[in-house]
Order: structure tokens, then C-alpha cells, then sequence
């Protein structure tokens, strides 16, 4: 699988990308950082849209080899429904690979009361488990397995580290 690092000046880029197409939107009344892939994207988009209630969910998806990819995913966290109920709320993740984790946190918004919008600095039409569900908004689309900037020091997922050309 093709691989793509990206810098800080490249996150910077997908921001500024992003802060248009949420504000067709606005007025925005929190945001749901999904962690651990959503959380500095959210808290950089939370600054520049300047929305202060601020919010994390944490989902996981069992990888028993029975259920695959249909597996239900478990909650580890997430804002009581009074916290969402009646709140236009910007859903952030990372990535939308196969889709199932902003679809999960989605409906669970829905679901207690919010107006949902979800938002990924990347989005893979080609991994997507569903075929007529995108983000709501994505600062581009790719193919490539990215690397951000802020996981460079955590091992990368057993990718070693150097010239994503040269490999």
C-alpha cells in the first residue's frame, strides 16, 4: 500500500481546507472529537471556528475474525445526550477509511438529540464500506495509507521511518 507522510505545513493546508466548507454550515454549536486520530484536528478546527463546547468519543470495534468487519462497535466514551441534545455538532476524525467509526459516532449524535456533521482530514472512496456515505466534509481525498505528523514518534504501526519515496 502506497504510504504518505505528511507535515505539519501539509495539516495546516487540509485546516484551512476544511474551515470554508464547515462554515456553510454554521452556526456550530460543539464538537465531537473521535479519539485518538480526531483529536488535534478537532482541537485545531475548534479554535479556528472558535466553537468552545467541546466533546470526545472513543469507539472500538471488536477484531474477532467471526464478525469482521460487521462487528458493533463498543463505545469506551461518550457525552451524555444532554451534553448533544438540540446542539449542531462537528463530528472529527482523522481518516474515513472504511467508514465505520464517523458512521458509529454519527448515528449515537443523532441518535441523542444533535444535528451531526461529520468532518476527516482524509477521506478513501476506495475502502469505504458504504457506498453512498461520504463525510460530510474532507480536506482530500486519497488512496495512500497517511502518516501524520504527531504519530512520527509513536513507531508509525511498525512502518519504518524515512523517505516514503525511496521504500
Amino acid at each position: 500500500m502506497r504510504r504518505e507522510m505528511l507535515t505539519w505545513a501539509d495539516v495546516d493546508k487540509l485546516i484551512d481546507t476544511l474551515i470554508p466548507q464547515i462554515q456553510t454550515v454554521r452556526p456550530l454549536d460543539s464538537i465531537l472529537m473521535i479519539t485518538r486520530g480526531g483529536l488535534i484536528p478537532g482541537g485545531l478546527l475548534a479554535e479556528a471556528l472558535n466553537i468552545e463546547h467541546v466533546l470526545t468519543a472513543a469507539v472500538d470495534f471488536p477484531s474477532t475474525e467471526s464478525a469482521g468487519l460487521l462487528a458493533w462497535p463498543s463505545f469506551l466514551q461518550f457525552p451524555s445526550s444532554s451534553l448533544l441534545v438540540g446542539r449542531r455538532t462537528l463530528i472529527v476524525d482523522d481518516v474515513w477509511g472504511s467508514g465505520r467509526t464517523s458512521s458509529a459516532v454519527r448515528g449515537r449524535a443523532e441518535s441523542a438529540g444533535a444535528t451531526p456533521f461529520t468532518c476527516v482530514l482524509h477521506f478513501n472512496p476506495y475502502r469505504s464500506l458504504f457506498n453512498k456515505t461520504e463525510p460530510d466534509f474532507y480536506g482530500a481525498i486519497t488512496d495512500a495509507y497517511i502518516v501524520y505528523p504527531w504519530e512520527l514518534d509513536r513507531g508509525l504501526r511498525n512502518i519504518p521511518v524515512g523517505d516514503p519515496q525511496s521504500n
